[in-house]
């Protein structure tokens, strides 16, 4: 590419990072510490970047010292790699007396190459940080050619915490609040989980139709598109079907079996497929069952949407299963996919954390409903026979309250809370 153009776009996008409203996310970057922000689309990963470049200029750092490019801008569809090192090459000249530049690679999975050039830049001690929306870029392949000179940090949509400050609501709420302090905080937390946390959503009126926009360009262009499938009818029906199975473990032998009973005629192994490129997509993430073994815990695992307004575009009166999704979203954000689980054995455990004991069932509501109190206590009595000192956590749609049954303690604790308690 022409770098008079190239050099155009990085100034152009300056404005990006510069006048921008930026609302700071719960993360605070180590210095000297490559970062590779991964996620799903329109989840923030660039304001991650802008926080980055934010902290350095509050640190006396040049403007002139930070090369930041997004590779999404339309002036930049026929880059190739050769034009990598074209980028680089700017980038000093901008910094002057021959400084290094900060490097700053937004969406660098559309680049041919892009890792072994971003590889070759941490080799040569330069500070970068990259983000793009694909799984792929933390695949095995890719994660060797990196050498671990990359922290991989997964970016989710706002926390309860952030969605807040996002709202204009700076308060502390997690001391004791006012009847309207508490009001206000319940009709967020209702926001929240109906519509999802993407953060352009906040100050957006009509957030079912945006919503349903950013749906439309992950599924079409992060699902379809990306992977050249030309059955949109049965990835549709698979997601409807992992949607309407929300709470429940399910097969990959299952949905085909379900998909092929509505005529949709696809084998198995395309359902593995086409599940996995929505995993890549970061539109999925599954929970596996601790009590199985472990050849089997990815068999039948439980799936969950990235976030709670996703599913509740693709299911109706879903407020249950969007909580329970929620609190998924949570636990996944706060200990890593691969520290979560279910228990199921004999007992059914919506959530179990083996690292900090920790065991959760998700009820909309047990403290008027005598029948589902006593499903759930029961259930947690069990599994404490055979993993003593479990914690054991009860997390409701608004209800609170502390229960003692069969030498049990269980807390209740309205999601709004548990989710603040960070």
């Amino acid at each position: 590419m022409n770098k008079d153009i190239l050099k155009q776009v990085i100034i152009d996008q300056r404005e990006y990072f510069l006048n921008g409203s930026l609302v700071k996310r719960d993360f605070s970057p180590e210095e000297n510490v490559n970062y590779c922000f991964v996620g799903i689309r329109r989840t923030g990963k660039s304001y991650m970047l802008y926080q980055q470049i934010g902290n350095l200029l509050d640190a006396g750092v040049s403007l002139s010292e930070i090369l930041y490019i997004s590779f999404e801008d339309e002036r930049l569809l026929e880059i190739d790699t050769k034009d990598l090192d074209v980028i680089l090459e700017i980038g000093h000249e901008m910094a002057g007396n021959g400084k290094k530049p900060y490097v700053f690679l937004d969406e660098v999975q559309i680049v041919p190459g892009w890792e072994k050039f971003v590889r070759r830049l941490a080799d040569m001690k330069y500070r970068v940080s990259i983000t793009g929306s694909n799984s792929k870029m933390l695949s095995r392949e890719i994660a060797s050619t990196l050498g671990g000179r990359f922290l991989p940090t997964q970016v989710f949509p706002y926390s309860l915490a952030e969605y807040l400050r996002a709202s204009g609501k700076e308060k502390n709420y997690r001391r004791e609040l006012s009847t309207r302090d508490k009001a206000d905080v319940c009709e967020a937390y209702g926001q929240y989980v109906r519509y999802g946390a993407f953060p352009e959503l906040v100050n957006i009126k009509n957030k079912k139709a945006y919503l349903s926009g950013i749906y439309q360009s992950i599924y079409i262009g992060d699902v379809l598109a990306r992977n050249g499938i030309s059955n949109e009818l049965a990835v549709r029906l698979i997601l409807k079907k992992i949607a309407e199975t929300a709470m429940k473990p399910v097969s990959f032998s299952r949905l085909a079996n379900i998909l092929n009973s509505i005529g949709a005629g696809i084998g198995k192994q395309t359902v593995i497929n086409y599940v996995g490129y929505m995993k890549e997509a970061y539109l999925l993430f599954t929970v596996q069952n601790y009590a199985a073994k472990l050849v089997d815990r990815e068999s039948a695992p439980k799936y969950y949407f990235m976030d709670t307004g996703l599913l509740g575009l693709l299911v109706m009166n879903c407020e249950t299963a969007q909580l329970e999704n929620l609190v998924a979203i949570e636990l996944v954000r706060r200990y890593g996919t691969e520290n979560v689980f279910f228990y199921e054995s004999n007992v059914e455990i919506d959530f179990y954390v083996p690292e900090e004991k920790l065991a959760i069932q998700v009820s909309y509501s047990v403290l008027d409903d005598i029948g589902t109190r006593e499903r759930e206590l029961n259930a947690l009595t069990k599994l404490r026979n055979f993993l003593p000192d479990t914690k054991c956590l009860i997390v409701t749609n608004s209800e609170e309250s502390r229960l003692e049954y069969n030498g049990i303690v269980v807390d209740v604790v309205p999601a709004w809370k548990w989710l603040l308690e960070r």
